[in-house]
């Protein structure tokens, strides 16, 4: 069966402390029930860099790295979202001084013959079958979008099986309708869509700085952190795949969706709106 690329959002708030395994049992973090979490983070001892990408080459993404993730255009794209998302297209993606810039525009593909009716365009770049990790450090280096409506994500998606059941980790989410807010949730068949576990924090430069979003995962648990300073942890509470399916590959995935569930209303004023990333980088413990 193919994987779905995607996920579905219930239609409650996305926030911290939710309940997995059926209200049973809350995940136990550094600071008790829920997602939240606190202290350092960073690159550990004894990781060495084993991917990266630095957007020093101008033009198009990197095909080598990238692949571009059109599979629901025609039906439409889940959680109600309202994008067209294009192939290789300047327009949409490009690498130019030294960053990735994902750009949202106000347009409609009618000639493309997987349309669907979109007003929007953007991108969604992924790495299946091209990089795809089991643990590791991770850093994405990113300046996001503020505009109502937008919908950015540094994320990723287990390779092997459907979702939710394969896992997915929301290194980032952000709603240009919260511009001082960034969140991470970790969905999972116990807990998914509205009822994943995270957390979020306030971070007032999100549209204006470049800020370092970060993941540690390894065997034993999932923290999330931004510029050093962890906002949230998952972790494994040895009571099988349900919970913890993260002991197989994950792909990462970059996107910036347009209204949808989370997105919200949308600003047709805020076109053409631009995602740069400055770099990706993948650490794994040295063997």
């Amino acid at each position: 069966m193919k994987q779905r690329l995607t996920r579905h959002w219930a239609a409650v708030p996305l926030v911290a402390a939710l309940a997995i395994d059926g209200g049973a049992a809350m995940a136990q973090t550094a600071t008790g029930k829920g997602g939240a979490a606190s202290g350092p983070i960073g690159v550990p001892a004894g990781y060495s860099l084993v991917w990266s990408e630095e957007f020093d080459k101008a033009g198009l993404p990197d095909e080598s790295r990238w692949s571009y993730d059109t599979g629901m255009n025609r039906q439409g794209w889940h959680n109600r979202e309202k994008q067209y998302y294009a192939g290789p297209r300047a327009e949409n993606a490009v690498v130019k001084d030294g960053r990735l810039v994902i750009t949202a525009r106000k347009e409609a593909l009618t000639s493309q013959p997987d349309w669907g009716g979109q007003q929007y365009t953007s991108t969604r770049l992924i790495t299946r079958g091209k990089a795809e990790w089991t643990y590791g450090y991770f850093e994405i280096r990113a300046k996001l979008p503020c505009g109502q409506g937008t919908w950015p994500a540094i994320w990723m998606l287990g390779s092997q099986g459907d979702w939710p059941a394969a896992g997915e980790l929301d290194i980032l989410e952000h709603m240009g309708r919260k511009p001082d807010w960034v969140f991470s949730t970790v969905h999972t068949s116990s807990g998914h869509g509205g009822h994943g576990v995270g957390e979020g924090r306030k971070l007032a430069t999100a549209c204006d700085e470049f800020h370092d979003y970060q993941m540690l995962w390894t065997p034993r648990e999932i923290r999330f952190g931004i510029d050093g300073q962890v906002h949230a942890a998952y972790p494994n509470l040895g009571r099988g795949t349900a919970q913890w399916p993260f002991d197989k590959p994950q792909f990462l995935i970059l996107n910036l969706a347009i209204g949808g569930d989370l997105g919200g209303e949308i600003d047709d004023g805020i076109f053409p709106i631009g995602y740069e990333i400055e770099y990706v980088r993948v650490y794994q413990a040295e063997r």
